[in-house]
């Protein structure tokens, strides 16, 4: 549900209730989504251990997932559902949240969401030089993984099924894809 006819601030998603939707705020409108499905959570939730075990193990940075907010600048403050921020760029993180573009964001479809995702949101993270943006379909058992180039995200994978990622990101992690959905 977007809002429209109110101009809204980054900084409304850290005074939103605290009712279990998400609030978001994209150029300026609201926008407000149910909480997720099971297919939604359990997918994020492995694929959540799997980045943040190798993180940690390798002392790279922080990884985590919604609820948390990032201030990308005054008219975007969104709730990506994983947040990985390499050491190069802990300075972004407050009490808050963390306010300028994370290295990895990391966005599961939902019904609700697939179209912000793919398109606003999706724009959004590049103008603000989000540098690895990863779109997972729980549906369709994908995770697109795009880099940031000359300002525009590029294509650097499709991986389904019978298929393993090895993102470029983090060096001798595998993610098996079927591994997400067993």
């Amino acid at each position: 549900m977007v809002v429209r006819g109110v101009r809204y601030e980054a900084d409304y998603i850290w005074e939103s209730p605290d009712d279990g939707q998400r609030y978001e705020v994209i150029d300026g409108e609201l926008h407000v989504s149910p909480a997720p499905g099971w297919m939604h959570q359990r997918g994020l939730g492995k694929l959540y251990v799997k980045i943040a075990l190798h993180v940690y193990d390798e002392g790279l940075g922080e990884v985590v997932t919604a609820p948390v907010g990032v201030a990308l600048d005054d008219e975007n403050g969104v709730q990506p559902d994983i947040v990985y921020i390499s050491d190069a760029r802990a300075h972004q993180i407050s009490q808050r949240g963390i306010e300028g573009a994370p290295d990895l964001v990391v966005e599961m479809l939902s019904p609700s969401t697939q179209a912000v995702d793919r398109g606003k949101k999706m724009r959004r993270y590049a103008a603000s030089g989000v540098p690895h943006y990863w779109i997972v379909s729980p549906w369709n058992r994908t995770l697109e993984a795009n880099r940031l180039t000359d300002g525009r995200y590029e294509l650097d994978g499709r991986f389904g099924p019978g298929s393993v990622f090895r993102p470029p990101l983090f060096p001798g992690l595998e993610i098996v894809i079927d591994d997400l959905w067993s």
